[in-house]
């Protein structure tokens, strides 16, 4: 089984909370329409599910995660939105679903994260019907940029490349997303960029104390310690660092990430 670096911590959670469909599916949305059954992979709470439960309504959608921990959240958003969702534990090497199954099939910050991201779409587009789309999104970690410069910043991305490498991941994935595709047999590709920056100060505090606190109560900050990579003093100084840069007035952090449109 992968090793999830972030893991389900509430400082994960956090962040994944403020995903949505506009600001991480720019690619797919323009694609969508009414009837389309769409499965999401690696849905996490279900924000982005939920939101494009709007764009495809009535069609069928699922999301599908590896963990049960987040599930029970995106059952609660799903309800309280009245989103026509459903949520359940799967895997993305082995779908509990037929060939030609949906439309779309759609995962977002999950591939590099896997070990085997050329299987992972080949099973992808298996599910996935004729003429319908996969839809992928990785950042490339190796594109973070912020300011002001502190040498807390450059340790904790030293860190994560540590951890993600030792679990087999790959944190820059955005930049070979192309490349598992192709190897994957898959080659009607549109492939795309878009970013993300954190610059205001609401952006900042909720950004940088997400880190903070994955940086010393989170999987990633488990991992870390264990595999020898950084020690628990370390981490307190690298959440410490996130924390200056929250509360900078020019504060400003930008990423970029990789993005792709499968026509099966």
């Amino acid at each position: 089984m992968d090793t999830y670096t972030h893991g389900h911590a509430e400082p994960v959670l956090q962040s994944h909370r403020w995903r949505t469909a506009e600001n991480s599916a720019p690619h797919l949305l323009p694609h969508l329409r009414p009837g389309l059954d769409l499965l999401d992979v690696g849905c996490g709470p279900g924000t982005i599910t939920v939101d494009l439960a709007t764009h495809v309504a009535p069609g069928r959608v699922v999301g599908l995660d590896l963990s049960p921990a987040p599930l029970a959240e995106a059952r609660e958003l799903a309800a309280r939105t009245g989103a026509a969702a459903t949520f359940t534990v799967g895997d993305v090497y082995a779908l509990d679903a037929p060939d030609d199954a949906f439309d779309v099939v759609h995962a977002h910050q999950v591939l590099q994260h896997l070990t085997d991201p050329v299987a992972a779409l080949r099973e992808m587009a298996r599910v996935c019907r004729p003429g319908g789309l996969v839809a992928v999104r990785d950042v490339d970690y190796a594109t973070f940029t912020w300011f002001p410069a502190d040498a807390g910043l450059d340790r904790w991305l030293e860190v994560y490349y540590g951890v993600a490498r030792r679990n087999a991941a790959e944190p820059d994935a955005g930049r070979r997303l192309l490349a598992w595709a192709h190897a994957a047999g898959l080659r009607d590709v549109t492939a795309t960029t878009s970013s993300w920056c954190y610059a205001s100060p609401d952006e900042r505090e909720w950004w940088g104390n997400s880190w903070a606190g994955r940086a010393t109560a989170s999987s990633f900050a488990e991992q870390a310690v264990a595999y020898g990579l950084a020690t628990p003093v370390e981490l307190e100084e690298v959440a410490a660092a996130w924390l200056r840069w929250a509360a900078a007035d020019d504060g400003w952090l930008g990423m970029m990430h990789g993005e792709l449109l499968i026509r099966v």
